[in-house]
């Protein structure tokens, strides 16, 4: 049975662009202008100036995301699989988890200064934590009588990961890639309006010093749809790689 959930996103867009439409005409500000006005400036100024900043804040999602999928799975697999090692690395992760990563971007800027590193390092410390907390917890709730044919089969851990461990943990990782990616654009909003001149942040935050109503709100379109896509690539993965998931 084929996905459909890609044909409801026309329709949430148009029910939304419908809604911005009529607040526009009753509120009647400039601070709240026609969608019509909004794409016909994102059209004409998406190929000079909103399509580099757009880059800039998609290369570092993908390669924040990236850093923490290589680091966190091999570490949240052995916390996971391993008793000794989840009782040494448990107690890290969660004495550091609850520190709002946003609180350490003076830290950041001041070891890596205000460049690109800061920001993907912010983006691999949000991300890298819904990894291990997802990963670890998905292998600690499979039966331990899963395991037991394998073992008796003489399976290295390469063939249990294949065979067990990957395909347990596989729905629960993505689902912790879609949750930290929300919080991950919203504070690369943040980090991009400081030490750049580009990046999605920059651009909406410029538009607004300058009372550039029709710039800002066009950003914030191109940002909600960067956003739309990496869930909607999510969804994808998610579709392809659980297919038994699909409901008949």
């Amino acid at each position: 049975m084929k996905d459909k959930s890609w044909h409801f996103y026309l329709p949430a867009m148009i029910l939304l662009l419908i809604l911005w439409y009529v607040i526009s005409i009753i509120v009647h500000l400039p601070i709240i202008p026609s969608p019509v006005l909004v794409m016909e400036r994102l059209g004409n100024i998406f190929t000079q100036t909103i399509a580099i900043h757009a880059l800039y804040s998609l290369w570092r999602i993908i390669a924040g995301v990236f850093l923490a999928i290589i680091i966190g799975i091999p570490i949240a697999m052995m916390m996971g699989y391993y008793k000794k090692c989840d009782k040494i690395l448990a107690p890290i992760v969660y004495l550091t988890y609850p520190i709002p990563k946003i609180a350490l971007l003076p830290i950041l800027m001041l070891l890596a200064g205000i460049g690109e590193l800061p920001k993907v390092i912010m983006i691999f410390l949000i991300v890298i934590f819904q990894v291990l907390v997802a990963i670890r917890d998905s292998i600690k709730t499979i039966p331990k009588e899963m395991f037991f044919p394998l073992y008796s089969l003489g399976a290295s851990f390469r063939q249990i990961f294949l065979n067990i461990l990957w395909p347990a943990v596989l729905p629960n990782f993505i689902t912790s890639l879609r949750v930290a990616m929300g919080t991950a654009i919203s504070v690369l909003f943040f980090t991009e309006t400081f030490g750049t001149k580009y990046g999605m942040g920059y651009f909406i935050m410029d538009s607004w010093l300058r009372v550039n109503y029709l710039d800002m709100y066009a950003g914030i379109v191109v940002l909600s749809l960067i956003g739309l896509f990496l869930f909607g690539f999510l969804d994808l993965v998610e579709n392809y790689f659980c297919k038994w998931k699909k409901k008949v």
